[in-house]
């Protein structure tokens, strides 16, 4: 089976600018089940945007793989799914009903389809006809200003959905309400596709609590992985921490991928993962992000990371 959901399965989320090839194919490597793309506009995909192919690469770690579209035309999605169709290693195509950043939702995708659920299931009942790929996913939260989550999900569910992935906030909430984990248990009572929880999971604790609480069939982690690429071998095996060795690995290796999948430009593109690999008990940490803010040099790059995750720290988590 593609995705076995007899045991809860963990999931990277989609996060622009931060989940590409090379932080994906480290995360896999730590055990993710399945690893989402960066949101895909399937405008862009259905005007041939060499950029927008190029984040349909794939490590070949990633099976199964789901790309994520966003956009809320029948006809446009149409033409991104009978793309993506000619593409091999896509298992799953995913519709994103979630995303609440204004560009997105002016443009009447991601969470904006929360606003207009007809046209969001004849998204989703479009993607379902056209793909030839095994599994069609969707990734919601709880509504656009209020909660409407179960007239949401059995949307989702009618429409053809195969699973969704629910963000615990509605798009009022952004990033920074608290999460509803009651509204993601709910829904996992009140369908029958299996349910992914996602939103604030972000140490192996509380994945193990939104676990155990929601009865999800998978939980969802997007910025909790972000410096933390191996929360998922953490929460797999129930360790706290990890050892200064391993992290100063995971972190040559990311900055290697970087390398060899943007070229020198993967040096700043780099540089946001550092500030967030570097926080967690290193000796002036303040000081190495402001150096590699100014380094363009992949040598000099590597260097310097080299030598700054080659000092012990006190925490690990």
């Amino acid at each position: 089976m593609l995705i076995d959901f007899s045991k809860p399965i963990y999931a990277l989320a989609p996060l622009a600018g931060f989940t590409d090839l090379p932080f994906r194919s480290v995360v896999k490597k730590f055990g993710a089940d399945l690893t989402v793309s960066e949101m895909i506009s399937s405008n862009a995909l259905a005007y041939n945007s060499k950029k927008t192919f190029k984040m349909l690469e794939k490590s070949p770690l990633e099976t199964p793989y789901s790309i994520q579209l966003a956009g809320s035309q029948e006809d446009i999605i149409k033409r991104a799914v009978e793309i993506l169709n000619d593409k091999d290693g896509i298992d799953i195509i995913d519709l994103n009903c979630g995303c609440p950043v204004p560009k997105v939702v002016n443009n009447l995708s991601g969470s904006a389809l929360l606003t207009d659920l007809p046209k969001m299931a004849r998204s989703i009942e479009t993607i379902k006809r056209y793909s030839n790929k095994p599994l069609t996913s969707v990734k919601i939260r709880l509504g656009f200003e209020k909660k409407n989550h179960l007239e949401i999900a059995k949307l989702c569910e009618d429409s053809g959905a195969d699973f969704i992935a629910v963000h615990g906030r509605t798009r009022a909430g952004k990033f920074k309400s608290e999460v509803d984990y009651e509204a993601i248990k709910e829904i996992k009572e009140y369908i029958n596709i299996p349910v992914i929880a996602n939103g604030d999971i972000d140490t192996p604790q509380k994945a193990k609590w939104v676990q155990e609480y929601t009865q999800a069939d998978g939980l969802m982690i997007g910025r909790g992985a972000i410096g933390k690429p191996w929360i998922f071998h953490q929460i797999k095996e129930g360790v706290d921490s990890v050892s200064d060795a391993l992290i100063k690995e995971v972190v040559l290796e990311h900055f290697d991928q970087m390398i060899k999948f943007y070229g020198e430009y993967g040096v700043i593109l780099f540089r946001k993962h550092l500030h967030t690999y570097s926080k967690g008990g290193y000796s002036e940490a303040s000081a190495f992000r402001n150096e590699v803010n100014t380094i363009v040099n992949p040598n000099k790059m590597r260097d310097v990371v080299n030598a700054f995750f080659s000092q012990s720290t006190n925490l690990k988590i």
